[in-house]
């Protein structure tokens, strides 16, 4: 661990106050396994709300399900922060909108960093086209939420059974992108939408993530169930973030689980 690079620093300098809650404390790593273990178990130790943990690299970077979350050096942003929406007066609310609270903050935070005009697809990824841009991992430690998002920058090298999938920042727009801006603009934005969380603001929160999510509805997905394959057509979102799907003539609730979109 050592002090943030003097980048970064800068720019989170400029936020100031709009950072908020989060960047109370900062970590930053030139490598390591995984911003969201040290966040887990600093979150374990203590009341560490708005500590925010960044790496140049993750050697075992993940993402949901247990995917592998490719991190290179210098490619991209690598964050995890903690959040306690437990604390929100529903409390219970807050914590089933946090992934999607935090999916609206990294598109409007990208948007005001680069200009760039990402799309949502359920629950909370970041997606160009047909190709995905950004993924957080929310994940419980006791009373908090450590919540963890990668972001790719640069048009890095991917692995082959990436490459036709992913996309950057710098790949999408023909030009360098301020790394250190899209750092701070994220937790910008983040800051003001953990804010919605803890003061109940769900309907603001809702109406922005349904407004980034063109797929929510009018797509046809398939998920598995114990019953075996299911398709149908996405019918927008709950008011608690379930994605609603049309299949058999009713409305599916999908909370959780692998969702496969044609």
């Amino acid at each position: 661990m050592t002090s943030l690079p003097p980048e970064l620093a800068g720019a989170v300098a400029d936020a100031g106050a709009r950072l908020g809650r989060l960047g109370r404390r900062f970590e930053f790593f030139p490598s390591i396994g995984s911003t969201n273990d040290v966040a887990s178990a600093r979150a374990a130790s203590g009341d560490h709300e708005g500590a925010v943990f960044v790496a140049d690299a993750q050697t075992s970077g993940r993402g949901r399900r247990g995917r592998t979350w490719f991190s290179p050096p210098g490619a991209g942003l690598y964050v995890s922060t903690i959040l306690t929406p437990a604390r929100s007066r529903d409390a219970s609310r807050a914590t089933l909108l946090a992934t999607l609270a935090a999916g609206v903050a990294l598109v409007e935070g990208v948007r005001l960093a680069s200009g760039l005009a990402a799309t949502l697809k359920w629950p909370n990824d970041l997606y160009v086209g047909k190709r995905k841009l950004a993924g957080i991992l929310a994940e419980g430690a006791g009373d908090a939420l450590v919540l963890g998002y990668g972001i790719n920058v640069s048009a890095a090298a991917f692995p082959a059974d990436l490459a036709g999938r992913v996309t950057s920042l710098e790949g999408e727009l023909g030009r360098g992108v301020d790394r250190a801006l899209v750092f701070a603009e994220t937790l910008c934005a983040l800051s003001r939408r953990y804010d919605d969380l803890l003061e109940g603001r769900f309907d603001a929160i809702l109406d922005a993530w349904r407004s980034l999510a063109p797929a929510a509805e009018g797509a046809r997905v398939s998920w598995t169930t114990p019953a075996g394959e299911q398709t149908g057509v996405t019918a927008g979102i709950d008011d608690r973030g379930a994605l609603l799907v049309t299949a058999n003539n009713r409305i599916e609730r999908i909370v959780a689980g692998e969702v496969v979109w044609s």
